[in-house]
């Protein structure tokens, strides 16, 4: 799947918006990727998530991975899809007093080979968060996936991070906003709150 292709289902889908929105990392920016529309549709979904399972093989091999394990909230569609389309189980963490930890008796065995598994990556921090409890609780991250790398690239994890389309968007300080930006009203499409 090209780039092109990748992105006509995020603009066909409604999940590709253009305006002033506040990411999650409290950064403003022109453009979000609302990836639960994209990924409400089983017949959208099933093909991007294929499409991201086949770069992972071609990047690390077949059985790389032993686990999925996703942030919430929305990492938890995704990583549930490219499980399946991997062939392996898939877990979440979710914040507890602003930490991700593993809940809902879900635990890893010791020493298991996880892909850490978002619906974009910006600046890389719930990503690095999510690694971080997968190492808490005895696991090793072996690589990062997500739909779309916002940085293109850019961010390091520390893991080879395998995407299925790059797209560079500038993301500003909200003290630093172009004029044009300042000028549109914001809005927070996120699940996580401001801080």
């Amino acid at each position: 799947m090209t780039r092109d292709e990748v992105l006509r289902h995020f603009r066909d889908s409604g999940a590709l918006l253009e305006g002033h929105f506040i990411l999650s990392s409290g950064l403003h920016s022109p453009a979000y990727f609302q990836c639960a529309r994209v990924l409400m549709d089983p017949k959208r979904a099933e093909p991007l998530c294929r499409a991201l399972a086949d770069r992972i093989h071609q990047r690390l091999g077949r059985n790389a991975v032993d686990i999925v394990v996703s942030p919430a909230m929305g990492g938890v569609v995704v990583g549930y899809e490219l499980a399946r389309q991997l062939g392996v189980q898939s877990l979440f963490t979710e914040r507890v007093e602003g930490k991700f930890q593993l809940r809902r008796g879900f635990s890893l065995d010791p020493g298991a080979r996880v892909l850490m598994c978002e619906d974009v990556v910006t600046t890389g921090k719930s990503s690095l968060e999510c690694m971080a409890a997968i190492a808490e609780n005895g696991g090793h991250t072996v690589a990062a996936a997500c739909l779309i790398d916002r940085s293109d690239g850019e961010v390091d994890l520390g893991v080879p991070l395998v995407s299925l389309a790059g797209y560079r968007v500038p993301a500003y300080a909200a003290d630093a906003l172009p004029a044009d930006l300042a000028r549109t009203p914001a809005v927070k499409p996120g699940s996580r709150g401001l801080k």
